[in-house]
């Protein structure tokens, strides 16, 4: 009966922050005007964006296989690490666009068109991310284990998938900065 109840307030809260991030990156990607908050270098935000993509790549793998040898403590431990530094990346992103002019890719030819599949699917993804992240989270922490499972198999490799195409942007982007 309580997770019912507690259901009432979460997935509500979980819904409307799914919806309520990707409209706030959106309009801070297209402000008339940036306030460089900390006074950075256009490239500073991109490394560290691509530093917490890492690590959260780095820290997804080892959940999933502490998961597989039934370490579920561990697995969980390891799966709020990685929730913190995308939450982390999720604050410094909006930061850096509120801060920082878009750098336009500067590639041509085969590399361009790998360089903006990478980057749409990402983009794509990283909306779709938001809600089954919370959500497997949520199912998680409160013991619905036979739910999390469930969105679990579905949130662990596209939220690899973001995190790995986060660094490939980077790398891409890394002679532009």
């Amino acid at each position: 009966m309580a997770k019912i109840s507690s259901d009432r307030i979460a997935v509500p809260i979980i819904i409307a922050l799914s919806i309520l991030i990707p409209i706030v990156v959106i309009i801070l990607m297209y402000l008339p005007e940036r306030y460089n908050v900390f006074g950075t270098q256009s490239g500073t935000f991109p490394f560290f964006h691509a530093v917490l993509n890492g690590s959260t790549a780095i820290l997804l793998t080892v959940g999933y296989f502490l998961m597989s040898i039934k370490e579920y403590k561990w697995h969980r431990n390891v799966m709020i690490m990685a929730f913190v530094l995308s939450s982390v990346f999720l604050v410094s992103y909006v930061i850096s666009k509120i801060s920082n002019e878009p750098v336009p890719y500067g590639g041509e030819g085969m590399l361009r068109y790998i360089y903006f599949f990478i980057l749409i699917t990402h983009i794509i993804l990283s909306a779709i991310i938001v809600p089954l992240v919370l959500f497997a989270m949520y199912r998680g922490l409160t013991g619905q284990y036979d739910k999390h499972t469930k969105v679990a198999r579905w949130t662990f490799p596209i939220w690899l998938y973001v995190a790995v195409t986060g660094v490939l942007v980077y790398v891409f982007m890394w002679p532009y900065y």
